[in-house]
Parts: structure tokens; sequence; C-alpha cells
């Protein structure tokens, strides 16, 4: 059960890249010659600003504690410290490029099991994130030939090296009582918080903070962005992946780009009809089906005739 529903998280987080692609078009043609980095930092405030909205009428019963509290910024540091490196990265290499580097942290958490426990990965994690490495590249189209490392590409990995910590936090022993939902809420008021003041300092002007949402169909796409990638994706995340070891929960997370190359075959025209702005489905392709397959294969494998396993955060035996 529980990685069904971290896969479910994994289907919702692959919605926000033609989403977001789509505000971006929406708000640059409204606004003009607007920067990149205040509509990625905007994007951030306004998205889990109106997700700690939505989600405040749930919890008008459920105080966070400290430790959800405490928990909720930890979080926040670490997703919003990485997206904002892999927001930067992606102004100086490629969004294949990226895809692939990003899944970085499926090799960086079984090696950090490792240096905890002192032994060696399993065979079957070993085989499973390298068939995730090279579903990754083919699904990216990366070669050796065109894979460079430059400052984008290494901005890209340090951002899946400080995802690995986002990822780690959650099996943290001392916060195994805490409220999935309550955690995302306090996550989400905190990443508003942390981002508002970087708004405004890249806001050509002030008002530009109520401007790039001003028109139905921004606030629409932000609305699904906070209710589905935000509420809905990190809500299933934070509640369910405590019940899963952080490794295996990274190589889950790998299918995030396999059903974000699903729903760019048929989203992108739908939402460049509500924005106004042309934006061309994308085409089924081999390395979709290779890369995908090889992705989907190595999660298969990881569950294939596998005894239950305690939940990450249960005492040792």
């Amino acid at each position: 059960m529980p990685v069904f529903f971290l896969i479910v998280a994994c289907a919702l987080w692959g919605l926000s890249f033609p989403i977001v692609k789509s505000l971006d078009f929406e708000v640059s043609a409204r606004l003009g010659d607007i920067s990149k980095p205040f509509l990625a930092a905007w994007l951030q405030m306004a998205r889990f600003g109106l997700a700690a909205l939505l989600m405040a009428p749930l919890l008008l019963h459920q105080r966070p504690t400290k430790k959800e509290i405490a928990q909720g910024a930890w979080l926040a540091l670490w997703g919003g410290l990485g997206m904002a490196l892999q927001a930067w990265g992606l102004t100086r290499t490629e969004a294949s490029t990226s895809a692939f580097l990003t899944q970085a942290y499926c090799v960086i958490l079984p090696l950090i099991a490792c240096v905890r426990t002192r032994s060696a990965p399993s065979p079957r994690i070993l085989i499973a994130t390298l068939m995730v490495v090279v579903g990754g590249a083919i699904l990216s189209k990366i070669t050796p030939s065109n894979l460079k490392i430059g400052d984008g590409e290494l901005a890209t990995l340090a951002a899946a090296f400080i995802f690995t910590f986002q990822i780690l936090t959650l099996e943290n022993p001392k916060y195994e009582d805490n409220r999935g939902l309550v955690v995302t809420f306090a996550m989400s008021v905190w990443i508003a918080v942390m981002f508002l003041p970087v708004s405004l300092a890249l806001a050509p002007h002030p008002s530009a903070l109520l401007a790039a949402g001003a028109s139905w169909p921004a606030f629409i796409l932000v609305l699904a962005l906070a209710l589905l990638c935000s509420v809905g994706a990190y809500g299933l995340m934070n509640s369910w992946q405590p019940k899963v070891p952080a490794a295996e929960a990274g190589l889950i997370y790998t299918t995030e780009p396999v059903f974000t190359a699903l729903f760019v075959l048929f989203l992108p025209a739908l939402l460049g009809q509500m924005v106004g702005h042309p934006y061309p489905n994308e085409s089924f392709t081999r390395p979709l089906v290779f890369g995908g397959s090889l992705i989907l294969a190595a999660n298969i494998l990881m569950q294939w005739k596998r005894p239950p396993h305690p939940p990450a955060i249960a005492p040792a035996p």
C-alpha cells in the first residue's frame, strides 16, 4: 500500500512540468519581459502559500506540534534549496540532462544506507539502481558524447544531493509520530515564507507579486499545482514514505519522469488552448518506451516476491 501511494504521488508530480511550462507562457505573454528567476521564486511562494490555505480548514482541530513544525521546516529547507538549485541549473543545461542528473539520488541513497549499516547494497538494489540509471539516460536521450559537466550540471547534481536529505528527513525516528498532512501544511508555510523575500527582491516592482497571478488561467494553473502537486503529492509522500526504506523510496520516485513523458503526449495542447499560446504535444518515441520500461521494471524488481519489510522508522528488533 505505501508503494502504491508513492507511485500516485509521482504521477501527480509528473503533471507539474506541463503545467509550469503553460504558466510560464501565460505570465510571460501578459507581463512582457519578466525575469525567469522572479517567476521561479514567485511560483514557489504562490503554489505553496495557496496549498497552505487549502489545507488550513482541514487542520482547524489539529494544531501542529513542535516536532511537526520542525520536520516541516527541514523538509522546506531541503526541498526549497533543491528546487532553487534545480531551477538555476535548468537555465544553464538542457531539460533532459537535468531530468537525468536529478535521478542521482537513487544512487546516493543506497550509498548512505551502506555507510549507516556498514554493509554492501544487496544485488537487488544494485541491479535496480543500474536499470534506473540506464532507463533515465535513454528516456532523457543522454549519451556519453552529449553529457558534459558544467555549472548547470553541477548545480543539478547538488540539487539531487540535497533532495536526498529531504527523503532521509522523512525516515528520521524522532518524527515517527508526526502526522503527514500536518507536516505538509507546515512545510508549505515554511516554503512560502522562504520565497516571499526572494520574490520581492527579484520582482521588478512589488505589485508584480499580485500581477503575476492576476488572470483566470494563471490562477487555475497555480491552483492545480497547489492542489495536485503540493497538497496531493507531498501529502502522500510525507504520510507514506516513512513506511518505506529511503533507498527504495528513491527508486520509486524515479517513475516521475515516466509519468511526465506520458502526460506530455496529450496535455500540452489542451493547456496551450487555455492560455492562448501554442504548446504542441510531444510524440511517442522509442526512448520513452525503452527508458520508461527499464525504470518501471526496476521498481517491479524491488517489490517482486518480497517479504513485507518493517517501516523505515521501525526500531530494530
